[in-house]
């Protein structure tokens, strides 16, 4: 027994100094080569959708029973705005906001659509969306409207509008699930160079006790933070399945 339990010993005490020995890759370590460890490169930027610098694009409509609407373009924005990396020095206009009225007939579950004039595209693989609003503190609720890569209607809560001044909205866009058919797909791996979404405007769902008299929104400097990183990657010389 004493000699079973001494040969265990050595066997035990020389596997463990074969392992101290062996290189740390062999063992389980991280490639030290490996910069993301396993994780697909991505090269995330913040990008400038649409500042409401032009006349006419943006168009506002309610349901005619339940009231109208006007639109146009007003000096002003959020002092809090941050530039976006890059665009110093560039002269981008950025002076104005889009203001939307709407005058209530009466009470009752409705919903304002402000939409663009034509969908707008976001390249990349979009992470999120975010938007400055005012507005004026009811307890309507915002929504994005926006189209996948396959040209299918989606849309995501971005929040409730019961604030006053100006603040910054954000809608977390869902990750791609990994067959690619099902949910918000912004990429068919058939085909890399096209990838991303386009947002086609924004839904307010009107809270029933306040829908009366005038209620007026303010929109400003619609922005997207998407992983260009294929997109940089893109093959020039890659006919495009366009004809």
């Amino acid at each position: 027994m004493k000699r079973t339990i001494s040969g265990l010993i050595v066997i035990i005490c020389a596997g463990a100094l074969f392992a101290q020995q062996q290189p740390a890759a062999e063992v389980g370590a991280p490639d030290a080569t490996d910069i993301n460890n396993g994780v697909p490169q991505t090269e995330l930027s913040e990008i400038s959708i649409d500042k409401f610098e032009m006349e006419g694009f943006w168009r506002a409509n309610i349901s005619s029973d339940s009231g109208f609407t006007v639109s146009r373009l007003f000096e002003g924005g959020s002092k809090d705005k941050t530039p976006i990396e890059g665009e110093a020095g560039l002269d981008i206009p950025d002076s104005k906001v889009l203001g939307v009225k709407v005058d209530f007939l009466r009470r009752g579950y409705t919903s304002l659509y402000i939409t663009a004039a034509r969908p707008i595209p976001v390249e990349g693989i979009v992470k999120t969306i975010s938007l400055w609003v005012a507005g004026r503190n009811y307890n309507h609720k915002l929504v994005l409207l926006l189209q996948d890569f396959y040209g299918r209607d989606f849309e995501i809560q971005m929040g409730r509008l019961n604030f006053q001044g100006w603040k910054n909205l954000t809608a977390v866009i869902p990750p791609q699930q990994e067959l690619g058919m099902n949910g918000i797909v912004q990429q068919n791996y058939h085909y890399s160079n096209i990838s991303g979404l386009k947002i086609t405007g924004f839904r307010i769902d009107c809270d029933l006790m306040d829908t009366y008299g005038a209620y007026y929104v303010y929109l400003d400097d619609l922005r997207a933070v998407t992983d260009l990183f294929t997109e940089n990657l893109r093959d020039p010389d890659d006919p495009i399945d366009d004809w």
